[in-house]
């Protein structure tokens, strides 16, 4: 035996607390009758009084409520073995690592907001496979297509921008590393997520779009920075009022200041059919994304076995009604001729 929720068995103290309330009222009600009258007129004032059907109503009350509080804590007991279907679609992220996401034109910095969408798609759409592909200068695949969101959380943690071994900042190569995470066989239950500042100093996007394209995947872009833009801290360097220049120049000694290029991410995503979504928070809104993968033609992607425990909360909550309704017909009271219109 189990129960769902064992916090509230503490209740079951509540039973002899409640019998030892009503003994004693009961008590004081009688102690008061026998003030003002004397004991040759209980008889009379107190027609049908009877000391043991007092303590049964007394016992029944509290055995009710120990039923009751079996019935809250949710007892189960045997078990059932059902078949259950998992239906959905094959989505693979690709988050972009450059180290222009580690920008701080939201707050705490691109990296942060991203990871933090990411999780929440991971999360929100349990029935989906989710792949997982870090791009910077290469793509590099992080987690293949799974339904273990856990394991997309905590490889989440391992992604810094700049941490892949070829620095950079192109999309193509880790969009077509993303497209061979699908199984060629399935076209109608495919789509990619990008989550990206839309810069791209490479040559190859277009020529990924292309495959995209003929495979029939869709790509919904969520843009995460500001069209002003914030100048990229160096590593190590401290804040402000540091002595060093904490900020990358360029060549002519100038702050360097990264925008979020919303051209590149809105062509990626009108080219393949999807949506485009701009996040300067981690509390922007991937609804729209998730009700257009939702909408998507799904196929079992995994069928299991499944035993639970029957719920039994039934029989202690029947148990306790009718303890109940023999409380209240018990009573301490016998009933007498002439009571309940009986003569």
């Amino acid at each position: 035996m189990s129960f769902a929720h064992p916090e509230l068995l503490w209740l079951l103290l509540l039973a002899p607390a409640a019998a030892a309330l009503a003994a004693w009222l009961w008590r004081r009600r009688l102690a008061a009758d026998a003030a003002w009258a004397s004991r040759g007129l209980w008889d009379r004032l107190l027609s049908g009084y009877s000391r043991d059907r007092l303590g049964v109503s007394v016992a029944l009350l509290a055995v009710a409520l120990l039923a009751t509080s079996f019935a809250l804590a949710q007892p189960r007991w045997g078990s059932q073995t059902r078949e259950v279907e998992r239906r959905g679609v094959d989505v693979v992220v690709v988050l972009d690592s450059s180290y222009s996401m580690s920008a701080r034109d939201v707050t705490p910095s691109r990296m942060s907001v991203a990871k933090t969408l990411v999780r929440r798609l991971a999360h929100e759409m349990p029935a989906h496979r989710i792949g997982l592909v870090q791009a910077e200068g290469e793509g590099v695949v992080m987690a293949p297509l799974t339904l273990d969101g856990a394991m997309i959380d905590l490889l989440l943690d391992a992604i810094e921008p700049g941490s892949l071994p070829t620095p950079g900042t192109e999309l193509g190569p880790a969009l077509t590393t993303a497209l061979e995470l699908f199984a060629e066989t399935e076209r109608e239950h495919r789509v990619m997520v990008l989550l990206s500042d839309g810069e791209d100093h490479g040559s190859r996007l277009e020529a990924a779009l292309d495959r995209l394209r003929d495979a029939g995947v869709t790509v919904h872009a969520v843009g995460v920075g500001t069209l002003e833009g914030a100048p990229l801290p160096l590593p190590g360097a401290g804040g402000p009022d540091d002595l060093r220049k904490p900020y990358k120049l360029d060549e002519e000694g100038e702050v360097v200041i990264s925008r979020l290029g919303e051209p590149v991410l809105e062509t990626i995503a009108r080219e393949t059919g999807g949506v485009y979504l701009r996040a300067t928070s981690a509390a922007a809104d991937p609804t729209p994304v998730e009700r257009r993968i939702d909408a998507m033609a799904t196929r079992t992607l995994a069928g299991e076995t499944v035993s639970t425990q029957e719920e039994r909360f039934q029989w202690p909550l029947a148990l306790a009604c009718l303890l109940l309704a023999a409380h209240l017909a018990a009573g301490p009271f016998r009933p007498t001729a002439g009571e309940g219109g009986r003569p």
